[in-house]
Parts: structure tokens; C-alpha cells; sequence
């Protein structure tokens, strides 16, 4: 018996690792997809032959041609008959995967998910290095895809639900950023579109954006200014920790990031002083278990984040207090304790990915 069930095992395992494979080359396939612009331009021209589809997107047709036969054998692209020569063949993107791969505005665009795990795979030697010294791996290092996928992974949610549904949700917080000469301050803001949707939302407020990356910061300047908010928001870059203010912020705001820092609490303790007596201290951070062995339904993913990119980049700035992607409840609580906040509350928010955190000092 015991045999048995230990060959059954291991046959599940090795389907599960040959899944896992394909699935691999599946994001690699959508990455390459998602970046020489083939998912958009079928959507808008399709059907196309290779020949056209390289021609419109300016690429080599035999590249075309191969990444398309293997669009269509893992399913996500259809061809009008395989039997034909294959410079006859016409490819196209079925409408239900169009949102997905090509739809910026919408919450289910998910093209910008491969080019993050893309981007998180990019520098593994450096990864494997600090696995045995310990050190860590800088932000930078993980190059152009990462820092660009994240920006564009958050993007629909912090323009259509931020300011929209997660800020009204705190009524005392909605109607202080109603009022005239309102102050925001957005730490870790990454490619700035946070603090572009709360100035949409709160026609009259202010926001100073924060973050360390130059490429980020410098492509949040570029967004805020696509978006003509030049006038209500500002990126600085600047350690978030050495963040001061003369006025404190009506609120200060950490989204997905807290996670990723060095010092958490020293960044905790300058957003309590950032808002003051009365301003109000909200993060974002992602919805994990409460404890190792009861997970929530996507710490394998977390976790595949952290042993590749957030733990590394962590571990980056010594001394560190190594966090990594699955930051739980009781781990923020800590720092926030750390950092003189008498109080921290879970919102009442409803996302499959995020948990909200309201800290009071």
C-alpha cells in the first residue's frame, strides 16, 4: 500500500512539474506577445497571415510564424485552417482573450503579469549569488520589465478603484479629501499612478509622491503629466524614510511596498509623522494567511515573488528586516507597534488580492 500511494505521488508531482513547464513557457509566449505588440494588432487588424502580422509590428515573419504556431497549440490563438501553407495560414485573438492581453484600462488585463514575471526572473545569477552570501539584490538590477510591468499591473485599479471604491469606503478620510486645500502624501508610489488616481477623484487635492527608483520616479513625472495633474502632484525622489513635511498630510498612504522595504518601521514612523495628530495612515499591502499553514488563495504566488524578487530586493540595504512578499497581518502589526501606532485596523475592503490596513497613532 504504501508503495502505491508513494508512486501515485510521485506520478502527480511529475504531471504537476510538467504543467508548471508549460505553463512557463506559456507567460515567456504572452510576455514576447505582450511586448512586440502581436496581441494588439490582431485585435485590431485580425485575421492576419505571419507575413502581415510581422510586417504591421515590424518584426521577422519567421519569428512571427513560429510564436504563432505556438500560440495556437497552447490555446490561445486560433487559425483559420492548419492545413494550409504556412504562409497561408490566417491567425486570430478570440474576443474572450482580447480584455486580458490588450485592455489597459480594464481590471482584467493581465499582460502586464508576465512581463513582471519576466522581469522577475531576469537577473537569477544574482539571485542564486545572494541565496549563498545572504546579501541581497538592488531594485535596479531587475531592469527595465519589472519596474515597467508593475507600474502597468496596478494601473486599472488605482484609476478606477481607488478613488472610487477603496478611499469612499473610510467616510471620514472621503470627506476630509472633499475639502479644499486637502494634502496627500504617496509613499513608495512607484510608477505614479496612485496619486494620479486620487487627484482624479479629489478634484481639489494635492499629492507628493515618493519613491527611490530613478526609473520610477521618472516615469511617474512622465504620467502625471500625460494625465495634466502636473499642477496637483509631485514625484520626488527621495527615500521615503527621510520624507519630511512642514504641514502635515490630511492622508499618507503606502501601496503595496511596505513589504519591500528595508526599515519598515522607520518608514512607518515618518508616515505617522508625515500625517500629524489628525492625519490618517493607510496601507496596502497583500492579502496573505494569518499564519504559516492556513493560506490564503494565492500565497503560492506571494511566495514565488518573494523567493525571486521582494526578499533580495529587501535584503538589498542592510540592516534589514527581511520581510519578503508574504508580510501577514501580525508581521505589520509588529512594526507598526515598533513605530508608535497604538492601533492597527483591517478594513472592511473586499479584494481578492489586497488587505487594507488603517494605522492610528
Amino acid at each position: 500500500m504504501g508503495q502505491t500511494t508513494t508512486q501515485a505521488s510521485k506520478e502527480q508531482f511529475i504531471e504537476r512539474f510538467v504543467d508548471a513547464v508549460d505553463g512557463a513557457f506559456t507567460i515567456y509566449a504572452i510576455f514576447l506577445g505582450d511586448r512586440l505588440g502581436y496581441y494588439r494588432t490582431l485585435a485590431e487588424a485580425g485575421p492576419l497571415t505571419t507575413a502581415q502580422l510581422a510586417a504591421e509590428t515590424d518584426t521577422h515573419e519567421r519569428y512571427a510564424r513560429e510564436w504563432c504556431e505556438q500560440q495556437v497549440v497552447t490555446d490561445v490563438l486560433t487559425v483559420d485552417d492548419p492545413g494550409l501553407p504556412a504562409e497561408s495560414r490566417r491567425y486570430a485573438i478570440p474576443e474572450s482573450r482580447v480584455e486580458p492581453l490588450t485592455d489597459a484600462d480594464s481590471l482584467d488585463f493581465l499582460a502586464p503579469l508576465a512581463q513582471v514575471f519576466v522581469g522577475a526572473a531576469a537577473p537569477i545569477e544574482a539571485v542564486l549569488a545572494a541565496y549563498r552570501t545572504g546579501d541581497g539584490v538592488p531594485f535596479d538590477a531587475y531592469g527595465h520589465e519589472m519596474h515597467e510591468g508593475q507600474g502597468r499591473m496596478n494601473r486599472a485599479a488605482f484609476l478606477h478603484q481607488l478613488g472610487q471604491e477603496w478611499l469612499p469606503a473610510l467616510d471620514d478620510v472621503d470627506e476630509r479629501l472633499r475639502s479644499v486645500g486637502a494634502r496627500v502624501a504617496d509613499v513608495g508610489c512607484g510608477h505614479g499612478y496612485s496619486a494620479i488616481g486620487i487627484a482624479r477623484s479629489y478634484p481639489t487635492v494635492t499629492v507628493d509622491g515618493y519613491d527611490l527608483d530613478e526609473a520610477s520616479v521618472r516615469a511617474a513625472r512622465e504620467h502625471v503629466a500625460e494625465a495634466g495633474l502636473e499642477d496637483r502632484v509631485t514625484v520626488h525622489q527621495r527615500d521615503a524614510a527621510e520624507a519630511t513635511t512642514d504641514e502635515p498630510y490630511d492622508l499618507v498612504t503606502a501601496f503595496e511596498c511596505v513589504h519591500d522595504m528595508s526599515d519598515p518601521v522607520g518608514v512607518l514612523r515618518t508616515m505617522r509623522d508625515l500625517a500629524g495628530e489628525d492625519g490618517t495612515v493607510l496601507v496596502m499591502d497583500e492579502r496573505v494567511g494569518d499564519t504559516f499553514g492556513e493560506e490564503a488563495d494565492f500565497d503560492w504566488m506571494m511566495y514565488g515573488w518573494s523567493i525571486l524578487h521582494c526578499l533580495p530586493v529587501g535584503l538589498a540595504d542592510q540592516p534589514s528586516a527581511a520581510t519578503g512578499t508574504v508580510m501577514r497581518a501580525g508581521t505589520l502589526r509588529e512594526y507598526a507597534d515598533a513605530a508608535g501606532y497604538d492601533r492597527v485596523e483591517v478594513l472592511p475592503i473586499e479584494n481578492d488580492f489586497f488587505r487594507f490596513y488603517r494605522l492610528t497613532p
